[in-house]
């Protein structure tokens, strides 16, 4: 009767001691499974910062280019409407410096890697063209004028830009019309502030099909 009952003790230990061994082996399957998901995690973040890494050196090389080229290449293509159209190619490389633009005012090109605030902002002093351009980036559209133009039309053409956000104006001497209207690739000769094609041309490209950076911001930048 002892030697039963040792023999069922015993069978029941080396059970006990098989159970513990599945389930050391199943702790060891879990470990093993865990550390890999860590390690290709680790992998992929790595990834991800490197290339991210690679980006910001390459951002950081298109920021530190000196001026000189706008980069653009083409030329104008006046509409029936009146709106010339510049055909080709517009960089929009972030560059430091002065840049030589093909075209007075500059609808496009290389340009400033800070914006000119374009928030309905009304500059009574001519302003940076690399600027502007970058505001012009982001779907603005920019009023200028020479000396040529109206008293009356200057004031109507403030109060319109007042009034308009992702919009700006300012003088502007080395312009072939005394008031110009240009948005990104597009530009608008005109003589009045009263002209209808003003306001057509606010209609179409403030925040039009041809901005690059849709609903990027016009204010944070610089005046």
């Amino acid at each position: 009767m002892g030697s039963k009952s040792t023999s069922a003790a015993r069978k029941a230990r080396i059970e006990e001691m098989r159970r513990a061994e599945k389930a050391r082996e199943r702790r060891g399957r879990i470990l093993t499974i865990g550390a890999s998901v860590v390690v290709v995690a680790g992998l992929v973040v790595g990834g991800v910062v490197l290339v991210q890494h690679q980006s910001d050196k390459k951002n950081t090389a298109s920021d530190a280019k000196s001026g000189g080229s706008s980069g653009d290449a083409g030329h104008f293509v006046t509409g029936k409407d009146g709106v010339r159209t510049w055909t080709g190619n517009l960089s929009r490389n972030h560059v430091a410096g002065t840049v030589s633009y093909p075209m007075h005012p500059p609808v496009g090109g290389n340009h400033n890697p800070v914006w000119l605030n374009c928030n309905g902002d009304v500059y009574t002093k001519p302003v940076k063209d690399e600027n502007a351009v970058h505001a012009l980036e982001h779907g603005a559209v920019w009023v200028t004028y020479t000396d040529k133009a109206t008293k009356s039309d200057v004031g109507t053409l403030a109060a319109k830009v007042k009034q308009t956000p992702y919009s700006l104006m300012s003088p502007y001497t080395n312009q072939s019309a005394p008031i110009e209207l240009s948005a990104w690739g597009h530009q608008l000769s005109v003589t009045s502030a009263n002209d209808p094609k003003v306001a057509q041309f606010f209609q179409t490209y403030v925040q039009g099909k041809q901005t690059p950076e849709p609903g990027a911001s016009c204010t944070g930048g610089t005046m």
